[in-house]
C-alpha cells in the first residue's frame, strides 16, 4: 500500500478529494497486479453534463463515516470486508431491477447450492458465467466452514468467466477481498471459452456451479460451428440456451464431476407431451437415459431480482453413487420461504432442511420424492417436481409450464380418441 493510499493520508484531505482518491486507488492497482483493471476503472472526479457525479463534500462525508470504525484484523472478524461487499452488492441489486440478474444470485440460493455441491479438499470449481462471483464465494465459505485453514487440507481452486467488463471487475474484487485464489477471465463463454488445455480442448473441473441468464437467445451458428465438442446431445432452440449452457458445463466436468445450475422452471418441462421432435425434450432425454440427472429442485417464487418466477436447480452428476443410479430425486421447495422486502427469501433452517434431503437422498412427504428414470420416461421426460410431489394434499395451482404441457397432452389424447372413433364408426358403416 503506497503511503498516499493509506487511510491516515486519505482522511486528512480537505480539497480536491475526488482527484486524490482516484490517484490513490490507481497507485494501489499499480502495486497489486490482481487489482489492475478492477479498482482503477473508476474516476471519483468524473462529471456528467459539466457537473460532478459525486461531489467532494459527499466523498468527505463518506470518509468521515467510515473513519468512525476500526476495521483492522484485531478489531473485526476476518470476513467483514467481504460481508460488507456482499451487502452492498445485494443493495445494488435491489435497486437495479431487471439488470440485477446479470450479476447477482440471491445469497440464500448461492448458499444452498454450495451445500448441495459440498466441495472437498483440492477440488477445482468453475462458473462459466460468474457474474460478481457469488456462487464461487459461497463454495469457498462452505469449504472454510467445514475445514478452516488447516495446513493439512489442500485449498480449493476457483475459476470463473464473465462477459461484462464491469461485472468482471466486481467478481475480481469480490474474490480479492475474500482472500481467495481465483482465476477470473473476461469474455463470452459460449463463443470463446477461456479455460482450455494446452491442446485447445475445454479444461475440466471437479465442480461446476452457475446461474446463467435464463432463456437466452443464441444463434444456431454457435452450436453448429462449435469446435469444443460441447453439444453432443443436440442443439437447443434459438429461443432458449438453457440446455446449451448445461451441455457446456457438462463438457467442462471431469468424469467424476458434479454440477448444479439454476435455470427457468420451463427448462425441465418444455416439449414434454408433444408429438414428434422437440429439441429441449430430446436433450433432456439423453441426460436421463444416460443417468446423469441426480436431482431437480423447485425454488419458491419471487426470490430472484430480475424475475418473480420460481427457479429450478438441476443437479447433474457424472458419477452417481450406486444406490442412486437409475433414480432422480425431486424436491418441491416452493413453500419453504419467508416473506421479505422486496423479495422472498429462504430461511437458514429451510436451507439446511433442503440440503439435508438432497445430500442424504431422502423422501419427505409433501417435499421430496425419488422417481425412477423409467417413471420420467412415462411422463415424456418432464422433470418438474410439482408434477410428482403433492404439497401436503393441498389443491395446488399448476405452474404455467406444467399446465401447458398437460393441456397439450390432453389435446393429443383427444385427437387420438377421435381418430379411433372414426375408424370404429367407419367399420360399422357410419360416416362421421
Amino acid at each position: 500500500m503506497p503511503k498516499k493510499s493509506r487511510w491516515e493520508s486519505i482522511e486528512s484531505q480537505t480539497k480536491s478529494i475526488g482527484e486524490y482518491l482516484t490517484d490513490a486507488v490507481r497507485s494501489i492497482s499499480k502495486e497489486n497486479s490482481k487489482l489492475q483493471g478492477v479498482i482503477d476503472i473508476v474516476d471519483f472526479n468524473a462529471t456528467t453534463a459539466g457537473q460532478r457525479i459525486i461531489s467532494d463534500d459527499k466523498l468527505k462525508d463518506l470518509i468521515e463515516i467510515l473513519g468512525k470504525y476500526r476495521l483492522g484484523l484485531n478489531d473485526v472478524e476476518p470476513d467483514i470486508i467481504g460481508r460488507a461487499y456482499e451487502y452492498l452488492l445485494r443493495k445494488f441489486a435491489e435497486g437495479s431491477g431487471q439488470s440485477a440478474g446479470e450479476f447477482y444470485t440471491p445469497r440464500e440460493v448461492a448458499i444452498l447450492m454450495s451445500y448441495i455441491l459440498n466441495p472437498e479438499s483440492g477440488q477445482g470449481i468453475y462458473d462459466p458465467c460468474c457474474g460478481s462471483g457469488g456462487l464461487l464465494i459461497k463454495c469457498y465459505l462452505r469449504f472454510m466452514e467445514k475445514y478452516g485453514a488447516k495446513p493439512s487440507v489442500e485449498p480449493l481452486k476457483f475459476y470463473g468467466q464473465e462477459i461484462l467488463p464491469s461485472t468482471f471487475a466486481m467478481a475480481k474484487m469480490n474474490a480479492f477481498i475474500h482472500n481467495m485464489e481465483a482465476d477470473i477471465a473476461l469474455g463470452d463463454t459460449m463463443n470463446n471459452p477461456r479455460f482450455l488445455t494446452s491442446s485447445g480442448a475445454l479444461r475440466r473441473f471437479d465442480i461446476v456451479t452457475a446461474n446463467p441468464m435464463w432463456n437466452q437467445n443464441f444463434s444456431q451458428a454457435i452450436y453448429e460451428n462449435d469446435t469444443y465438442n460441447r453439444f453432443i446431445f443436440g442443439y437447443p432452440p434459438s429461443s432458449s440456451a438453457d440446455w446449451g449452457w448445461i451441455q457446456h458445463m457438462f463438457a467442462s466436468l471431469k468424469n467424476n464431476g458434479k454440477m448444479a445450475v439454476v435455470l427457468d422452471t420451463g427448462s425441465v418441462a418444455r416439449g414434454s407431451g408433444n408429438e414428434g421432435k422437440n429439441r429441449e425434450r430430446d436433450i433432456r432425454k439423453e441426460f436421463v437415459d444416460k443417468d446423469f440427472v441426480e436431482a431437480v429442485l423447485l425454488l419458491p417464487e419471487n426470490l430472484f431480482y430480475n424475475t418473480s418466477a420460481p427457479g429450478i436447480i438441476i443437479v447433474i452428476n457424472k458419477a452417481k453413487q450406486a444406490e442412486r443410479k437409475g433414480n432422480i430425486l425431486l424436491i418441491n421447495a416452493s413453500k419453504l420461504f419467508s416473506k421479505g422486502r422486496p423479495k422472498n427469501y429462504l430461511p437458514e433452517e429451510n436451507i439446511n432442511r433442503i440440503s439435508d434431503i438432497c445430500l442424504n437422498w431422502k423422501e419427505e412427504e409433501g417435499i421430496s420424492k425419488i422417481i425412477t428414470n423409467d417413471e420420467s420416461v412415462k411422463n415424456d421426460y418432464n422433470l418438474s417436481p410439482s408434477r410428482y410431489v403433492a404439497q401436503n394434499g393441498e389443491d395446488e395451482t399448476l405452474p404455467l409450464e406444467d399446465a401447458l404441457v398437460q393441456l397439450k397432452e390432453a389435446e393429443e389424447e383427444r385427437t387420438k380418441a377421435d381418430e379411433k372413433l372414426k375408424e370404429i364408426m367407419k367399420a360399422i358403416g357410419v360416416d362421421l
